[in-house]
């Protein structure tokens, strides 16, 4: 898999992949990771990437020319899947990262002022995610996100493939808590059932135990879960 970021701030992003599980999957080259900047492909003398709105308003706005032939030169190396994070794309979720982690090549666009003029993403956009209701300075963070949850479901980037089975959003309910060694710490005990080797009534107390965390963290989540139930039934 490749992912190639379009930025203006390449350092922004490239650290991330410096250490941990990711560093581990890049060595063993399970995925590469490239960068365009628009900057480098602007006709401006200095090398301009933003201007006025049209119509007027706050701020600046990513102008189209150095994204378009950005783009065009991204497109014309090969298939490539072009997403772009921005607040007013579709949630991304789990399923969204598994489907994401089947393709090839994937490029993100990262927006920054004002955001990108529409006619970019209208042109160049397969995809646009938003991953929260809340404004960001750009699209680097987002793109990130994107990428990590993505990766996680690239055969061989995690040492245990068993673990994402487990995970939050790959069931109906949030993941049941964890406790680390050792049992007792300061006063405090994990459950006692998990001590006593019974793995049919230890998985009996994590689905219980996982139906209360959605409860209290995601209550609409549980209710759908309760629906799909009982019409099942």
């Amino acid at each position: 898999m490749r992912f190639t970021y379009v930025t203006l701030f390449q350092n922004l992003i490239e650290g991330y992949f410096q250490d941990s599980i990711l560093r581990r999957a890049q060595d063993k080259e399970l995925f590469e990771v490239d960068y365009l900047n628009p900057r480098e492909f602007s006709t401006n003398r200095h090398q301009k990437v933003d201007d006025t709105a049209v119509g007027g308003g706050a701020g600046m706005v990513m102008t189209p020319q150095p994204l378009f032939d950005t783009l065009r030169e991204l497109k014309a190396r090969g298939d490539v899947y072009i997403i772009f994070p921005t607040p007013v794309g579709k949630p991304f979720v789990q399923n969204d990262a598994k489907r994401l982690a089947k393709k090839k090549h994937i490029a993100f666009v990262s927006g920054r002022y004002e955001g990108i003029d529409e006619r970019v993403i209208e042109t160049f956009a397969d995809e646009l995610f938003s991953i929260g209701d809340y404004i960001l300075t750009g699209g680097e963070l987002p793109s990130l996100v994107m990428s990590d949850a993505i990766l996680r479901n690239v055969e061989g980037v995690l040492g245990n493939s068993d673990s994402l089975a487990m995970e939050s959003f790959e069931t109906p309910l949030l993941e049941a808590p964890s406790f680390g060694k050792p049992p007792l710490y300061e006063g405090s005990s994990a459950p006692s059932e998990y001590l006593k080797g019974n793995h049919s009534r230890i998985s009996a107390l994590k689905s219980a135990l996982s139906e209360c965390k959605t409860k209290f963290f995601r209550p609409e989540q549980l209710l759908q879960h309760q629906k799909r139930t009982s019409y099942e039934k």
